[in-house]
């Protein structure tokens, strides 16, 4: 079930909203630059040719885009002086810390009981993906916590998280294994390279020290 929000979670929100947006700023030209690149290629191709080879342009275009190629996995280890009742409160609520890329970017984050939906919209409002988190919780042998995070995107396989959760002497440690669950196409390469270079930004902007990572893109 989704804990009730408290305010060391709103001030997380806010510190980690700010990060979310530069990355969205550098996310969305990319992937706007990749779309023009496309349709200058299928232009040009029937400039100089005709048009329907440069229809078998733009299908090619297509294919090899959308085909999927990508998949994304690795871990984390992470540290905070938070103590691991709120860390776990943190990573079982309708806004986990490893996703704040996306909830960050949301224009609605909605929850009910262990299930948070967050609206996210592109081309300027033309159109909106959704992804939806589904949360559960289990106590690990050594007496620690564990949350699986389950994200699926508007009915499709995304990703998936797994977050263990420990003392460690005066810190709490939080042991993250993470990857997609579909592979994707080269358009979506663009969000991926730049999400890498804010996630760890973001963590850090709630408090929580990147200690590891090991990421690969497969």
């Amino acid at each position: 079930m989704i804990p009730v929000t408290s305010s060391s979670d709103t001030d997380r929100y806010r510190n980690a909203e700010p990060v979310a947006t530069q990355y969205l700023r550098r996310e969305r030209p990319l992937s706007t630059l990749l779309v023009v690149l496309a349709v200058s290629v299928f232009l040009g191709a029937y400039l100089t040719t005709s048009l329907v080879p440069a229809m078998g342009v733009a299908v090619a275009e297509v294919v090899a885009l959308r085909m999927p190629v990508l998949r994304t996995h690795g871990t984390a280890r992470l540290s905070t002086d938070d103590d691991p009742d709120a860390v776990h409160a943190a990573f079982a609520g309708p806004r986990p810390p490893v996703l704040a890329l996306q909830w960050g970017i949301a224009d609605e984050v909605t929850a009910e009981g262990d299930t948070a939906t967050y609206t996210i919209s592109y081309l300027f409002g033309l159109g909106s993906t959704e992804l939806v988190v589904r949360t559960r919780t289990e106590t690990t042998t050594d007496g620690g916590e564990r949350v699986e995070l389950e994200v699926t995107e508007n009915g499709r396989p995304w990703g998936s998280y797994t977050a263990t959760i420990r003392r460690d002497s005066d810190r709490t440690i939080v042991d993250v294994e993470y990857g997609s669950d579909r592979h994707i196409g080269l358009r979506r390469l663009p969000q991926t390279l730049v999400a890498r270079r804010y996630r760890d930004a973001i963590l850090e902007a709630q408090d929580y020290t990147v200690l590891e990572r090991y990421s690969h893109i497969v």
